[in-house]
């Protein structure tokens, strides 16, 4: 069996010619349409293996959100970095591709995205597949308790300087190797990527400016639940159960909305798809054949 060619695409945004959003895509274009959103501090990078895997089936496109790996995006002088900006950012991106119908995966800073975008196109999702994705209060893990008095005083200097140590090279690395069994099995170019583009110079503000603005996504919950309780759609929840910023709590608490949401915690961190992505994959494609195409 040949693998499927994943290739490489820019699309400057119609609405503003400053983002240009670089994307990979793979699959037969007539396929049904998988949109993959990536988190921090990554970016469609660490979908590399899973779209190949889908892309025999569907057509699987992964932009890289502004701010993150290689979109082309303004500085933070030009542009405010929030998580409404970059939903609305992925919601004209779809609206440039033509994107009809289609399932969203998201994870970590791509739930916030795609339940932005899921609210903006309810009629466009058909499916949703949450990889330590969250949309609940119950599944922000206890480290979240470092961002609160920034999130309390969003204007304080201080507060917001503490959260700094985030983007540093063993934060980075933990993220990966955290809460697996075998970290050493871990490609280190996954980190070493993030930490990259994260010490471009200007990156780190705006990841700051994201830090504080994340709570913006919490006050957002209800929004997110109320979406999921009206449209129903199809919910996989996938998730690491040893990651400690979105914890199992979220993905189970996708059932107290919808009964048939399907959940699987994974013995693994945060990013699951580098030590587990055969489990993980078949998971997914599974619930896609029985609950997105039909």
């Amino acid at each position: 069996m040949s693998i499927p060619q994943t290739t490489v695409h820019t699309l400057t945004l119609p609405t503003n010619s400053q983002i240009e959003i670089f994307y990979r895509a793979a699959g037969p274009k007539d396929a049904p349409t998988l949109l993959l959103l990536h988190g921090f501090p990554t970016s469609s990078f660490q979908f590399r293996n899973l779209i190949t895997k889908l892309a025999g089936e569907y057509r699987v496109i992964a932009p890289d959100l502004p701010g993150f790996g290689f979109t082309k995006a303004p500085p933070r002088t030009e542009f405010q970095y929030t998580f409404d900006n970059l939903g609305k950012a992925i919601i004209d991106f779809t609206h440039a591709l033509n994107l009809t119908k289609f399932a969203i995966y998201v994870f970590d800073y791509g739930a916030p995205v795609g339940f932005r975008l899921a609210l903006a196109r309810p009629d466009a999702i058909t499916g949703i597949i949450s990889q330590n994705g969250n949309a609940f209060e119950e599944g922000l893990g206890k480290i979240w308790d470092v961002f609160r008095p920034a999130w309390a005083e969003p204007g304080n200097k201080e507060k917001r300087e503490s959260l700094r140590f985030l983007t540093t090279f063993e934060l980075t690395k933990s993220q990966y190797t955290g809460g697996e069994t075998h970290p050493d099995s871990i490609p280190p170019e996954t980190y070493h990527l993030d930490q990259a583009l994260l010490d471009r110079p200007g990156n780190v503000e705006i990841q700051l400016d994201l830090f504080v603005d994340y709570r913006n996504n919490v006050t957002k919950y209800p929004s997110f639940q109320a979406y999921l309780a009206k449209y129903r759609p199809p919910v996989l929840a996938v998730w690491g159960k040893n990651d400690v910023f979105f914890i199992p709590a979220g993905a189970e608490a996708f059932k107290s909305i919808l009964e048939d949401a399907e959940v699987f915690l994974i013995d693994g961190g945060h990013f699951i798809l580098e030590g587990h992505l055969e489990e993980v994959g078949k998971i997914i494609q599974e619930f896609l054949k029985r609950r997105v195409r039909g």
